[in-house]
């Protein structure tokens, strides 16, 4: 394993450890407020997280190569950040 591998295993895990959070108190929000834009939220940074982690164990543990791991994740990444816009238009 080289230092890049260790450092982006370190990354995945920090963004994994933060997004988990951040999904996790927007998702304990809504369930406080009833608020649909926090569900949505909650949703969208529970979407960029799970990229995160797609991207991580596929390249680490499957036969996908590093470009492969990085579209599945800017994918999710994508429709994750499309759905956190929603959530700050909505009513």
């Amino acid at each position: 394993m080289s230092h890049l591998d260790i450092a982006l295993a370190a990354i995945k895990t920090g963004t994994l450890l933060l997004g988990s959070l951040i999904t996790f108190l927007s998702l304990k929000a809504y369930r406080r407020t009833g608020s649909r834009s926090l569900r949505s939220l909650g949703i969208g940074f529970g979407l960029v997280t799970v990229g995160a982690l797609l991207a991580g164990v596929g390249h680490q543990f499957t036969s996908l190569t590093l470009a492969q791991s990085v579209v599945i994740e800017s994918a999710l990444t994508l429709v994750g950040f499309a759905v956190i816009v929603y959530s700050l238009y909505a009513d």
